[in-house]
């Protein structure tokens, strides 16, 4: 099927749209509600990202390689890719363009944490996975509409505490979401059904588990350095390929 650049893109273009939207509401509520009313909408957030993740992370069940169960494997590629991720200062260096940007537009106040904090929540998902993989294949935007509405609603509330760095997060958006949409193509020949893949359910839920650690972090439970985490996303594919190869 050939599809055009808009066609295999729209979902993340209508996410990004939505994420701006999101971000402007929220902007025009900062200044009108206490600091108390900011806490709870964040609270309530960090709480609904728990349940996300929790719910992603039982996808490790049905990933099983070989003889391997989804849960170790899941634990091996956290532990491989946290590593890795330390080793690359990925947290570091996403903060590190958060300041740049907020240096750059001259921006005050709580910029980098909303900028790391949504650049997460809204990249790290089995919506963002499946829902661009299918814009990509089929030019079925029907999932990222689901997911542009979620988080328009999430970035109210990440905006009314952490200000105009959420909206910024729609570049993570267009650089991730976009790829993958782009790249779908090629991926199609590896992954014939994402929807029933072991693979795709060995990334969902290491996602959930970074997701559940994000979850924590906005309820200010801990500080998880949650981007070192990415890498393990990445790996999850080829721990489960090992994983299956020797069993």
């Amino acid at each position: 099927m050939n599809l055009d650049f808009w066609t295999r893109t729209s979902g993340t273009w209508i996410n990004i749209i939505a994420i701006l939207v999101g971000t402007l509401l929220g902007l025009l509520l900062q200044n009108r509600l206490p600091q108390k009313m900011q806490q709870i909408l964040t609270q309530a957030l960090g709480i609904l990202t728990i349940w996300i993740g929790v719910t992603m992370a039982d996808s490790l069940n049905q990933a099983q390689g070989g003889k391997i169960d989804g849960i170790i494997l899941g634990l091996l590629a956290l532990t491989i890719g946290g590593i890795l991720g330390e080793a690359l200062q990925i947290e570091d260096r996403l903060a590190a363009i958060g300041d740049w940007l907020q240096r750059r537009f001259r921006s005050k106040g709580r910029f980098t944490e909303g900028f790391v904090a949504s650049s997460l929540l809204f990249c790290v998902g089995s919506l963002a996975v499946l829902g661009s993989l299918n814009n990509g294949l089929t030019g079925d935007n029907t999932l990222l509409i689901l997911k542009a509405v979620m988080d328009a609603i999430a970035s109210i509330a990440l905006t009314s505490s952490y200000g105009i760095g959420v909206g910024f997060s729609t570049l993570s958006i267009l650089l991730y979401q976009g790829s993958i949409s782009l790249a779908a193509g090629s991926l199609a020949n590896f992954i014939p059904d994402p929807q029933t893949d072991p693979r795709i359910f060995l990334v969902t839920g290491v996602g959930g588990l970074t997701i559940l650690g994000l979850g924590l972090n906005l309820l200010e439970v801990t500080r998880i350095r949650i981007a070192s985490f990415l890498p393990a996303i990445a790996l999850a594919p080829f721990i489960y390929w090992l994983g299956d190869r020797l069993s």
